[in-house]
């Protein structure tokens, strides 16, 4: 029984320390990380360098060096208050990026404050939470996801598993001996009696049980949440080149995004309306913009559609389209021998057969909508209306989809998960200036916001987190 209660005690101890070494993981970078993904990845980049809603934060404690900590801090929790009281710093950054309102955290304790810029310096200067940082690390780190190592959880099972059988041992052996001072006698249990009792088979069946379920939800509750998804397009498209270099504005392609629930994807009209007179791509030359006029049906040497395309047999349709490419190609390379253009048109000419024709698919034509891949998926049971956010709310299209004009592919900036929703709207002060549908709402805390005695109104002071506003 001494050597029993020794293991016993020893397991305990084990225990204990394994709960306490892989809780500290978390303790001080990996604190910050979850605070900044709850608070303040929605208006700053990830990558702590590059403006979103919100100004870049690396380097943050180097430009507040010249102020005591206390008055970074204050700022942080409540940034309105810092600027009434004439902080220097604090005035510089509202006067940059006025009227945008940084929400305040005044429940952040100092430990927080630590924590949250380790994890700030850490990504700025080595491009992940705890360097030093593995090159994997570094290309996946503005997803911001980190979870607990597997381990943790298979030693914890094993202690608790090991614990709960030496119990039980103890407690059978314990039976035995009082039922031998009374004098019953019964033959003592083995270990194989007792891992094959009915209690301890009913135990593991109902652990299964639960681990399953608790499986099952986990992954039905991912569904759609594929943060940083880049899948590859049909048709090339550089939103550095169209929104970075040229300037486009996100809503002349996808203009639904201010009038509906959908932004939509821009139909291939919207893009001829420039590639009319654009004809050679700065990036991909010929190879991606000849999908948009196989497509569309558009004849770049007449500059006109062409009529009766749907008849136009895919022969016919690759012999045009084939000049074309040779044409611009032999224009811009003179030099070239015949076999390298005729390599070049072929390649060109599969791959604009292979972007736009479902080979599984016998009735499957050139000519039609492009089947682009979709990135951003919601559930069917979750409502969401981009003309609520972007026309009444007036939240910037890189909030929820990053820096967009930054990227080359296009990915899933964001979670999309409830929370995330959910920490947004406790966060996002409601803009109630040159705003007529708020109206309503303004009159209602009118007179707090006069006195001071709001600073501004959330989201969620007008219903933003209730079920039935996203569940109905």
């Amino acid at each position: 029984m001494t050597q029993t209660y020794r293991i016993l005690n020893t397991l305990l101890v084990l225990l204990v320390s394994a709960s306490f070494l892989f809780g500290q993981e978390t303790a001080n970078a990996g604190n910050g990380k979850e605070l900044f993904k709850n608070l303040c990845a929605q208006c700053h980049s990830k990558d702590m360098k590059t403006k979103a809603t919100g100004p870049a934060l690396g380097g943050v404690e180097e430009r507040w060096a010249e102020y005591p900590k206390e008055e970074l801090y204050a700022w942080i929790r409540n940034s309105q208050a810092s600027i009434a009281a004439g902080q220097p710093r604090a005035v510089e950054l509202w006067n940059e990026w006025k009227p945008t309102v940084m929400s305040n955290f005044p429940a952040l304790s100092d430990g927080d404050m630590e924590d949250l810029l380790l994890y700030i310096n850490n990504m700025y200067t080595a491009g992940c939470a705890e360097p030093p940082c593995a090159v994997a690390d570094i290309a996946v780190a503005e997803e911001v996801v980190e979870e607990t190592s597997p381990w943790f959880y298979v030693m914890l099972i094993g202690l608790l598993a090991a614990l709960a059988l030496i119990l039980t041992r103890i407690t059978s052996n314990l039976n035995y001996i009082a039922d031998a001072k009374e004098g019953v006698v019964r033959q003592r249990r083995t270990l194989t009696d007792i891992l094959t009792s009915r209690s301890v088979i009913a135990f593991a069946a109902f652990s299964l049980v639960i681990v399953l379920g608790a499986t099952a939800v986990d992954k039905a509750v991912s569904v759609g949440r594929q943060q940083g998804y880049a899948p590859e397009q049909p048709i090339k498209y550089s939103h550095v080149t169209h929104s970075g270099v040229h300037k486009i504005d996100c809503q002349y392609c996808h203009s639904g995004a201010r009038r509906s629930k959908h932004s939509v994807i821009p139909g291939l009209n919207t893009c001829m309306n420039c590639h009319k007179a654009i004809q050679y791509g700065s990036k991909y030359g010929t190879a991606e913009l000849t999908k948009i006029y196989v497509a569309a049906g558009y004849n770049p040497y007449t500059d006109n559609y062409i009529e009766n395309y749907d008849d136009m047999s895919a022969d016919s349709i690759m012999i045009l389209f084939k000049n074309w490419i040779e044409d611009n190609y032999r224009e811009r390379n003179p030099d070239k021998p015949d076999s390298e253009v005729e390599r070049v048109v072929n390649e060109q000419w599969d791959d604009i057969y292979d972007a736009l024709v479902d080979k599984d698919n016998p009735h499957d034509r050139l000519q039609g909508p492009v089947e682009w891949v979709r990135i951003h998926n919601l559930p069917d049971h979750v409502y969401f209306n981009h003309a609520q956010h972007v026309t009444v709310g007036q939240v910037e299209c890189q909030q929820c989809h990053g820096t967009v004009e930054e990227y080359e592919v296009m990915r899933q900036y964001s979670t999309l998960s409830m929370g995330w929703c959910i920490n947004c709207h406790r966060q996002t002060a409601v803009q109630f200036e040159s705003n007529d549908y708020y109206q309503n709402y303004y009159k209602v805390y009118q007179q707090e916001l006069q006195n001071g005695i709001k600073e501004n109104v959330k989201v969620e002071d007008i219903g933003g987190i209730e079920c039935q506003k996203c569940h109905y």
